[in-house]
This record gives structure tokens, C-alpha cells and sequence, in this order.
């Protein structure tokens, strides 16, 4: 029997920094806070191709450490404590999923910002890759355009 997604158990989250990341983050940590399930935040630091995969990138490390520590003040306020990992690889996609599969987790959860590069909606090749490979569910919370903030409810 396969897992309702609203009753997932154990949770994959991707902060990258932006504010629908940490929005996402927030939205697992409501969720586990009443179902107590474990969630695991991770940031993945991108390695160019020309640096060997150990490369010691230290501005991107301390900048990865304040990510984490702010997903830590965010577990806290919802009274939910939580993993962290601070990753090296080449493609964040394929560390996401391989994650998700290592440690078998029932959900990835990602923030994804309104983006229009072209006038047309993207997810990104990040969020696409972890969609079609992805071995369990995929939250998306997706953020509004900023310009977006003051739109009026749908009416019926």
C-alpha cells in the first residue's frame, strides 16, 4: 500500500537561500510538528568542473552555514528538531535525489520562486531533474511574483 503524501513521515528539504526555500521549509516543519516526523535540510554547493570535488570553497561553505543556521531558527520556532547537511556536487539535482534514496525519505520538499526568464513560466532544470527522478513524492511550494503579494482572492 502506497503512503498518502499528506502523511509522509519523513522529509527531504533543499535551501538554497531564497525565501521560498526557507517558505518551504517552514511548511515541513508545520507539517512535522503535528504528525512528528523527521526532516532532514540540506544545501548543496555546486563544484565547477575545473575544481576537484573536494575543493575547499570557503566562501560558499560559510555561506551554506548561515543557510542552515537559519533553517535551525526555523525548526525551533516550530519546536521540531531536524538534520542538516552541507553537500558538495556537481549537480544539486542528482545529490537531492540520491539523498532522498539513501536515506529513504517519503517526501523531497522545495521552494520554488515565480520565475519568467522568457514570459513563460520555469521551474528551473533543478526542480524538473528531482520531478522525473524523484523515488517518492515531490512537494513544490511555489512563491509568488513579488508584484503578485497584493492580489485579490479568487472568487467563485
Amino acid at each position: 500500500m502506497q503512503l498518502d503524501p499528506i502523511e509522509a513521515r519523513s522529509f527531504l528539504v533543499l535551501l538554497d537561500g531564497t525565501e521560498a526555500s526557507y517558505g518551504a521549509l517552514t511548511a515541513v516543519s508545520q507539517t512535522a510538528s503535528r504528525s512528528e516526523a523527521s526532516v532532514t535540510v540540506i544545501h548543496v554547493i555546486e563544484v565547477e568542473r575545473s575544481l576537484p570535488l573536494t575543493a575547499d570553497l570557503v566562501i560558499e561553505e560559510q555561506h551554506g552555514e548561515q543557510i542552515l543556521e537559519r533553517a535551525d531558527a526555523i525548526a525551533a520556532a516550530h519546536n521540531i528538531s531536524l538534520e542538516s547537511d552541507l553537500l558538495q556536487a556537481r549537480q544539486t539535482g542528482h545529490v537531492i535525489v540520491d539523498e532522498a534514496i539513501d536515506r529513504r525519505v517519503d517526501a523531497i520538499v522545495m521552494g520554488i520562486p515565480y520565475r519568467r526568464p522568457f514570459g513563460r513560466f520555469e521551474l528551473g532544470p533543478v526542480a524538473e531533474y528531482v520531478l522525473e527522478h524523484a523515488p517518492g513524492y515531490v512537494w513544490l511550494v511555489r512563491y509568488p511574483d513579488r508584484d503578485d503579494d497584493e492580489l485579490a482572492p479568487l472568487s467563485n
